[in-house]
C-alpha cells in the first residue's frame, strides 16, 4: 500500500513510519524542514519530501497514486481566541478538512486521523474544542461521499522514548527538589506509542474499521501527579509532587506563556486537565492491541537516558 503519512517526522509519526515500513508499505512523508526527518530515509520504503501540507496544490501532488492517508498532525499550543486560537484552527480544523477535500479530488478513499481523547466542540479547552471541530469537519466531508472511508482515533496521552510527558518529568526531577503541579489529580490513561502504531496498522488492513471512531488508552488509569512521581523515581531522582491550587497554576502558566518559545505549560493545558482523559471502555478487539503498561517500558528508557 502507498501511504501519505502527514506528521511522520513527529514523535508518534516516527514509530508509525518504522512499523509500516517494516511491513513493506511505501511511505511518502512530507516535511517543512528536510533536516528534521533525514534519519527517516534509512527506512527502505520511505521517501521524504519538502512540502507544505497546508497548500492544496502540494497536497494534490503528494496524493498522486496513494492508497491511503494518515494524519498525525497536532499541536498543544495554538494561540488564544474564541472558540480557539488561529494556530488550533489551522492545524486541528482546517488541515483535516483540506486533507479530506484533497482525498476526494484525487480519489484516495482511505483516511486515518489522530484526534484526542476528550475531543469535544464544547470542551473546556481550546485544544479539545478544536480537536472536536476537526472531527466534525471530517464527518461532514465524508457524509456525502459513500466511496470514501475515514477512521478517527482518540488516544489518551502517549508515552515512549523521546515523548513530551515522561521525559519532561524526568528532567524536572533532576533539577527540582519537589515537583509543583496544578491539576495533579487529573486522571488519564497513558498509551504506549507502539500500541498506537499497531492500532493504525490494523485499521489500514481491516475494512470494518471504516467510519468508526476508536478510543485508545493503556491498561491503567493514573493521575498526573502519580505519573510525575513515578517518572521521577524511574529516572533515579525520586521526588514528591506538590499539588498546586489551580488558581496559582494558572498564574504560573501565564508567566510561562510570556517567555519565548512554547510554554512549559499553558492555561489552556490546565483547562484540558479539568476533565478526565480516560476511555469509556476496553480497546476494540479488531485493533489487535494488547496495551503495554508504563511500568513495563518507561523505567528502561528513563534510566538509560
Amino acid at each position: 500500500m502507498r501511504i501519505l503519512l502527514i506528521g511522520g517526522t513527529g514523535f508518534i509519526g516516527r514509530h508509525v513510519a518504522a512499523r509500516l515500513a517494516a511491513r513493506g508499505h511505501v511511505l511518502i512523508v512530507p516535511t517543512r524542514q528536510y533536516g528534521r526527518g533525514r534519519d527517516l530515509q534509512l527506512l527502505p520504503t520511505l521517501t521524504l519530501l519538502e512540502a507544505d501540507v497546508h497548500d492544496d496544490t502540494a497536497l494534490d501532488r503528494l496524493l498522486h497514486e496513494c492508497d491511503a492517508v494518515i494524519n498525525l498532525v497536532g499541536i498543544l499550543h495554538g494561540g488564544r481566541g474564541q472558540p480557539y486560537g488561529a494556530g488550533f484552527a489551522r492545524v486541528h480544523v482546517q488541515l483535516p478538512q483540506r486533507i479530506a477535500q484533497a482525498c476526494r479530488r484525487r480519489g484516495v478513499r482511505r483516511l486515518l486521523h489522530i484526534s484526542a481523547l476528550g475531543a469535544d466542540s464544547s470542551g473546556p479547552s481550546m485544544y479539545l474544542r478544536s480537536k472536536g471541530d476537526g472531527e466534525a469537519a471530517l464527518h461532514d466531508a465524508y457524509a456525502n461521499w459513500p466511496e470514501g472511508a475515514c477512521t478517527i482515533f482518540r488516544p489518551s496521552v502517549v508515552f515512549g522514548p523521546d515523548d513530551h510527558l515522561t521525559t519532561l518529568f524526568a528532567r524536572l526531577a533532576r533539577w527540582l527538589p519537589v515537583i509543583p503541579m496544578a491539576g495533579a489529580d487529573a486522571r488519564m490513561q497513558p498509551i504506549h506509542v507502539g500500541d498506537v502504531a499497531i492500532a493504525l496498522e490494523s485499521a489500514l488492513g481491516n475494512s470494518h474499521t471504516a467510519g468508526r471512531t476508536y478510543e485508545l488508552g493503556g491498561p491503567q488509569v493514573h493521575t498526573l501527579g502519580d505519573i510525575a512521581r513515578l517518572c521521577a523515581l524511574w529516572s533515579g531522582h525520586p521526588r514528591s509532587v506538590w499539588p498546586m491550587p489551580m488558581g496559582l497554576g494558572r498564574l504560573q502558566a501565564l508567566l510561562f506563556e510570556c517567555l519565548p518559545g512554547d510554554p512549559l505549560v499553558s492555561r489552556d493545558n490546565l483547562a484540558s486537565l479539568t476533565v478526565d482523559n480516560t476511555c469509556s471502555g476496553p480497546l476494540a478487539a479488531e485493533l489487535g492491541v494488547v496495551p503495554i503498561s508504563m511500568e513495563a517500558v518507561v523505567p528502561g528508557y528513563l534510566k538509560s537516558g
